[in-house]
This record gives structure tokens, C-alpha cells and sequence, in this order.
């Protein structure tokens, strides 16, 4: 039987007002298009939903009269009844689990404690309201199955080298995931903790194919890449059909890469006779995320890297390996946030309990899909730059081993926590967890963790952006917001350029951005509108003879000009994260460094650097989310920069 590519479908589409007027407990909703029946249940802020079908007969649900909690409906044929707050049978009991089109909230990075669907996807639609999708076929790795053959010592080998970065020989095959090797991630935020062993380079060279998961700079690293294309430009790079192009800005990197390969979600991609893989789309951000199983003679390696609902929830059972995220704190927040609830007391247990959440997440999740190993990676980052020293000390991150020792006391799998350049052998770990040759540590006196970081060569390209002559000019702001393409969205932002210290930039550009017309008004609008604020901030001390320029504003454009001290700063967000509607009482601040602002307008990056990389403090009150004003810059940007060329030369 021949691969199919896998598909989405859309189930259920619910409008806004539909969604805001979900009544807590239980909702019977058809699809009036193809007359599906669907079950939604709400408990405060989280939705649980599912088909209308009984597992048992097929049978339709109704209201369970005798269910004064609200939770439970009756099938009509023989009277089954359905726990839908759980999505357990409980007549009979422990018969079936309901199959979920989807749950909890929408989240990036920090995963929220909400039990994994089944092959189903929750999204938000454009106009914020919900669509429940369906993947189909929902477990690709089916077609064409293989029985695992018996694998010699040293056949199959997997070593760690950094973070996400894993080298596997397979056969005479290697095979690299996500190297990032050299250079920060996020602009300057985020830097690696763990040294990469010595030959790391050497092994990229000799990789037959590499796999990178989606265009995140922590696994897309440019740096690293520039570094193999120098003598390897037309290496096999393998990444999966997203929406948005993970190599997206590839001709702007200057990175010269030859081969460079778009696959389909869920088809099996034939290696040699005994290598394939697959490559799955994220339930949550299938416009971005990926994750990967590799078979070699029929033994299943999972790779979740950093998906919050891989492939809707469904993945293979009995892998011989997996491996995850498991760290947290790549996000900005709460630890980039202060001012009202967010105290530092506040903050440290929003922190605790987060990653106490996704250690439960991760562990329930190897405990219902009972891989022989699992071995917890992409989370060795740390913010090691002087300037994030608050970051580093408030963004407590999960202990690998805390996740293991949890594993341990709930199943039998066998857990590994990686050092660079340790190896797993995987035929001998098959045959004999005992043997210890399974996995060869690193030799003795091989440094670990890092302890110097090279910032130079990376803050100069920061730093260059501040004086271009871009910048000369304010007309830039509009050119720029023009560029980016967002409007028809009631919404004014204030962006202000500080200084290292938080304080404003000298000469930097004080300005406000209505959305709703893209009009660049003095002081704001008389209207009611949400209204949102920001401050950018200047790069790092530098001495006299390096330091860029200071730009000024020039007054010629008088719709820009200085704006009063009394309003407060535009800020930036992740896409999980609540944003202010900013009320005429209500103000958020959020402060950016300008190096790093300056260089993401300048090429026309996405907004994540800042966000994700720390590079703002934010205020916010009240905590509500600008979907569309926040999904478009960080993914809906155009794919090319500004033209800045025919700009310059008509400003000038």
C-alpha cells in the first residue's frame, strides 16, 4: 500500500460569538454542512470536545437526566454512559476512553496541563474563533509497516552534542537533527550551555542527510550551517511542507546552501533498503512546528523536538527510542513582565508551577506511550550575555534527572540524560539495559558546560543596524509598517527606543502606529481603541571608537513628531501568551533593545527575537490577547525584507 500525504480536515467550525457564548457543562452542537453530531464540555477556561457517537455500538449521545453534576450524557442504544469532563466511559467502567477533537488552551513553548488529544487539532481561526480539525490518516507510520529486525553492536548509534542536536549513525547512513553548534539563538538571548565536543564540525561534514525541525534560530542556526557550507554547500537538508518556509530567509543569511529538501507530512521518505523516516506536523502550530520518527530496520526513533501536540496527540506506541523537550522557560514569560500581579514572588511560583506542569506532561506522556528509552534534550540554553543576568537568575528551567526520576516511578522505561558527545548503542541497549557499553560517557576531563561565550562577532551585527542610514530618516516607520501589511485592526501602539538601562534611547524615535487606517497620529486617538505600548533599547556599552552613530529624529515628517512622556511603551508578545486591550485607563510598557529591534526591521526578521530572546521588559493590565496583531509578526510577515534600496533613494 502506497503512502498517502497526511491532510487536515476540518470537523466543527465555531464562530466568536459562539464561542463566547459557550455555557459551562455541556453543549450538543451539529455541523449543519454535513449534519455531524459533536459534543463540547467547558469548565471555566478550558474546552474539552468530541464526536456524538458511541465507542461502543455507534450509538448517539443524549442528556444523562440522572446526572445532577452536569458531566456525564447517555447513549440511546444500550444506555453506555460518558464522563465528557474526563472522556471516560464510567457505565461500564473502565471500557473506553472517548477519542478528543481537542483541549486546553492554545500554547507555544510553555505547555499547559492539559492531557494530549488523539489526532485532533484545536485552532484559532482568523476571527478568534475556534476550528477543531482532524489529521488524516491520523498514524501514517502504519502504511507499510516493517517487523524489527535483530541489530549488531554499533550498527545503530545515537551521540548528543548539543541542545537539540543529536548525530546518528544508522547503518552506513549519519544522520544530524537540529545542529546548533556556534553563535546565540534569538538575536543575543539565547546561548548554549553545554560545550559541543571537539569534532562536532567533522560530524556535520561527514552527515549524509540532516533534518531540521522548523525555523526557530535554535535549530535553524545559520551560524552553524555557514560553518558546513563552507565545505559542503550541497549536503541533504530535509524539512517539512510548512506554511510558513522554515528556510524563509535563507537567501538573506547569506548561507550558501545547495539541496535543500521539502517533504509532504506523513510519507515515508526511503533512505537505502533499511533507512526511512517521516516527518509529522505539530497539532497546535502545524504552520511552523515538525517532529520526526526514523525507522532502520523496522526499530521506530521518535523525535517530538519541540511540538506542544505532535502529529494532534497520536504518536507510535513501543518506540525503541524517544526523545523530547523537557526544560521550559523559552518564553518571555512572566520574567520579561512587572507591574501589578507580576511581583518577583508571584513570578517564581507562576515559574514552579509551570514546570512542575510540564514535567507531568512529559512524564504521563512516556508513560502512555512506553518507548524502551527516552532521553530528555532541547533544553540546554542558557542566557549567559551580563546583560541578561535577571533572565538567567528568574528563569529557572526543569532537571533532566527531576523528569527521569519521575518516569522511573511510574513505568519501566528505561531513561537517558545526555552529555555532549556521550553515545547510546541501541542494539546493545535492546538486548541488555545492564551492559555498559551501552553508553559511552565522554572521556574523563571532558568539559560539560561552557564557561565563555564568544558575543563579539554577534552583537557587531546587532550593533551595525543602530546607525544604518535606514534610520536616518523617521519617513522609515512608515515604510516599514506599510511592509509589514497589518491594518483594518483597531489597535494603537506606542514604541519608544531606550537605552541599556531601560531609560530613553538620546535622539531615538518616540512614535504611535494606529492600525486601524496605518496612520502615525501625534498623540492618540479620540476614539475608543485598545491601545498598546513599547520602548526599544540601545546595544550594550561599547567604546567610543566602535559605538554606532546616535540617529536623530528629523522633524520633516510631523506626524512623528515627539510624543508625550505621560504615555507609556508598545510591547511585544508570544503567540501563547495573554496581550493587553489597553483601555484609556489600562497601560503596558515594554522596553526592547534597539540593537536588536533596528536589526529585525532592517532585514525584516519575525518578532521572536525579541520575545523569545528576552530582549524586551514588559507592563500589561489587563491580560488580553491581539491574536491577529501578534500572529501576523511573528508569522505572517512578508517572506522578502524591505526594500530599502528604493526607499534610501527616495528619501534621499
Amino acid at each position: 500500500m502506497g503512502s498517502i500525504e497526511q491532510t487536515t480536515e476540518i470537523l466543527l467550525c465555531l464562530s466568536p460569538a459562539e464561542v463566547a457564548n459557550l455555557k459551562e457543562g455541556i453543549t450538543f452542537v451539529r455541523n449543519k454542512s454535513t449534519g455531524k453530531d459533536y459534543i463540547l464540555y467547558k469548565s471555566k477556561s478550558h474546552l474539552r470536545a468530541c464526536k456524538n457517537m458511541c465507542k461502543h455500538q455507534g450509538g448517539l449521545f443524549i442528556k444523562d437526566i440522572e446526572d445532577l453534576d452536569g458531566r456525564s450524557v447517555r447513549c440511546t442504544k444500550h444506555n453506555w454512559k460518558l464522563d465528557v469532563s474526563t472522556m471516560k466511559y464510567i457505565n461500564p467502567p473502565g471500557s473506553f476512553c472517548q477519542d478528543e477533537l481537542g483541549g486546553g488552551r492554545r500554547g507555544r513553548k510553555e505547555i499547559k496541563d492539559s492531557a494530549p488529544e488523539r489526532g485532533k487539532v484545536v485552532e484559532k481561526n482568523e476571527e478568534n474563533g475556534l476550528l477543531f480539525l482532524e489529521l488524516n490518516p491520523p498514524n501514517p507510520w502504519d502504511s507499510e509497516p516493517r517487523s524489527p529486525e535483530d541489530l549488531a553492536f554499533g550498527e545503530v548509534q545515537i551521540t548528543y552534542l548539543t541542545h537539540a542536536c543529536m548525530d546518528l549513525k544508522l547503518g552506513d547512513k549519519r544522520m544530524v537533527f537540529d545542529p546548533w553548534l556556534i553563535g546565540p539563538a534569538f538575536a543575543r538571548g539565547w546561548w548554549l550551555l553545554h560545550e559541543p565536543p571537539s569534532d562536532w564540525l567533522e560530524r556535520l561534514y561527514q552527515a549524509d542527510l540532516i533534518y531540521i525541525s522548523h525555523m526557530h534560530s535554535d535549530h535553524l542556526s545559520y551560524p552553524t550551517l555557514k560553518k558546513v557550507a563552507g565545505r559542503r554547500p550541497d549536503i541533504p537538508i530535509y524539512v517539512g511542507n510548512t506554511e510558513r518556509p522554515v528556510f524563509w530567509n535563507l537567501k538573506r543569511s547569506g548561507v550558501q546552501l545547495t539541496n535543500i529538501n521539502v517533504v509532504p507530512f506523513g510519507i515515508w521518505q526511503q533512505v537505502d533498503r533499511n533507512l526511512r523516516f517521516m516527518i509529522l506536523m505539530d497539532g497546535v502550530h502545524p504552520e511552523m512546528d515538525t517532529c520526526i520518527i526514523v525507522e532502520y530496520k523496522g526499530h521506530k526513533i521518535l523525535n517530538t523536538v519541540d511540538c506542544t501536540r505532535p502529529n494532534g496527540g497520536r504518536l507510535p506506541m513501543k518506540v525503541d527510542l524517544m526523545m523530547s523537550d523537557f526544560a521550559g522557560g523559552a518564553s518571555g514569560f512572566p520574567m520579561t513582565f512587572s507591574g501589578g500581579k507580576f511581583t518577583e514572588e508571584w513570578k517564581a511560583q507562576f515559574i514552579k508551577t509551570e514546570r512542575k506542569k510540564l514535567l507531568n506532561y512529559k512524564a504521563r506522556l512516556v508513560k502512555d506511550l512506553q518507548p524502551r528509552i527516552y532521553c530528555p534534550f532541547a533544553g540546554y540554553f542558557v542566557e549567559s550575555h551580563p546583560s541578561d543576568k535577571y533572565i538567567k537568575e528568574t528563569n529557572i528551567k526543569n532537571d533532566p534527572n527531576e523528569l527521569n526520576n519521575l518516569i522511573k516511578k511510574n513505568s519501566d522505561v528505561l531513561t537517558w540524560t545526555p552529555r555532549p558527545g556521550a553515545t547510546l548503542d541501541l542494539g546493545r541497549m535492546l538486548k541488555d539495559p545492564t551492559d555498559r557499553k551501552g553508553i559511552i560517557e565522554p572521556p574523563e576531563g571532558t568539559k560539560i558546560y561552557k564557561d565563555s561565550w564568544d558575543f563579539g562577532p554577534y552583537l557587531r551585527i546587532l550593533n551595525a543596524a543602530v546607525g544604518d542610514e535606514i534610520f536616518r530618516h523617521s519617513c522609515w516607520i512608515k515604510e516599514y509598517f506599510t511592509w509589514a501589511g497589518f491594518k483594518d485592526y483597531n489597535l494603537v501602539v506606542r514604541m519608544i527606543e531606550t537605552d541599556e538601562d531601560f531609560s530613553p534611547f538620546p535622539g531615538g524615535y518616540d512614535y504611535l502606529v494606529d492600525f486601524l487606517d496605518l496612520s502615525f497620529p501625534k498623540e492618540r486617538p479620540s476614539r475608543e481603541h485598545p491601545y498598546e505600548e513599547g520602548s526599544v533599547l540601545n546595544p550594550p556599552n561599547t567604546s567610543a571608537s566602535t559605538a554606532s552613530p546616535t540617529p536623530k529624529i528629523h522633524r520633516s515628517c510631523p506626524d512623528l513628531a515627539q510624543l508625550p512622556p505621560t504615555l507609556s511603551s508598545f510591547r511585544f508578545t508570544r503567540v501563547n501568551h495573554l496581550l493587553d486591550i489597553i483601555t484609556w485607563i489600562s497601560k503596558s510598557l515594554i522596553r526592547s533593545r534597539v540593537d536588536v529591534i533596528r536589526h529585525v526591521v532592517k532585514n525584516g526578521l519575525l518578532w521572536d527575537d525579541l520575545y523569545i530572546g528576552f530582549q524586551t521588559r514588559l507592563q500589561r493590565d489587563p491580560d488580553v490577547y491581539h491574536h491577529l496583531f501578534w500572529n501576523h509578526f511573528q508569522i505572517k510577515l512578508p517572506l522578502t525584507p524591505p526594500n530599502w534600496k528604493s526607499f534610501l533613494m527616495y528619501c534621499g
